[in-house]
């Protein structure tokens, strides 16, 4: 009962940090995304792409979650834009007041900003019962991990609005149905967006830029 009643009074503290981070956001009118998927599914990459197509017209930072390594964070800074890292010691996903912590640390380098993109630490488990007072969870699944995921991992495939696939121009050398992950996600999430892309060839990663602006622009109508 104790352990219950301990994991109760974190998510209420991560519920109430999150609502602060949220309204702070609305304000800003800065649009939050927060990444998350096992290692190695190229999120990082992803990400790189994505800045280097969107920074000449949106002021974008990024917050970059890891147990150990400020690697992820330098990836980004290299590409022009302000990232920090959250070293979570060990923990297997940031929660809302590492995020609030972070943000008030770094000051004004990752406030004004059009769209904070939030890299959580590689796991499909621990980081989907975490709101970070983002606007919209995204999974990414790369073809190389094997079709079985989405029905294996519910819970994130089931939260998350858009399922992107990565790594889709390995899909002709890997044992990948394309078809049956399609069908698990859309099973598990009949609203969500399912996008198929590729960070090294470019392919499909118009669909996902074009995705960020307009949720942008609902998020600044109100």
């Amino acid at each position: 009962m104790a352990q219950v009643d301990v994991k109760q009074k974190v998510l209420a503290a991560n519920i109430e940090a999150a609502a602060e981070l949220r309204s702070g956001f609305v304000v800003a009118r800065t649009l939050v995304v927060n990444l998350i998927s096992a290692p190695g599914s190229g999120k990082t990459t992803f990400l790189e792409r994505t800045v280097r197509e969107l920074k000449g017209r949106l002021r974008l930072g990024g917050l970059e979650g890891d147990i150990a390594t400020e690697r992820d964070a330098e990836r980004l800074r290299r590409h022009g834009i302000p990232a920090r890292q959250i070293l979570t010691g060990g923990a297997c996903h940031l929660d809302a007041r590492q995020v609030r912590h972070a943000l008030a640390e770094e000051g004004g380098a990752l406030s004004n900003l059009d769209i904070l993109f939030i890299e959580n630490v590689g796991n499909l488990i621990c980081p989907t019962s975490y709101d970070l007072g983002e606007d919209f969870k995204v999974v990414l699944l790369s073809v190389a991990e094997g079709d079985d995921k989405p029905f294996k991992y519910p819970g994130i495939f089931s939260k998350a609005a858009v399922a992107v696939l990565t790594k889709m121009d390995l899909l002709p050398h890997v044992d990948f149905d394309l078809a049956a992950v399609r069908e698990q996600i859309r099973t598990l999430n009949p609203g969500g967006r399912i996008l198929e892309t590729s960070a090294k060839t470019g392919a499909g990663m118009d669909g996902w830029y074009v995705l960020l602006e307009a949720e942008l622009a609902k998020k600044r109508r109100g």
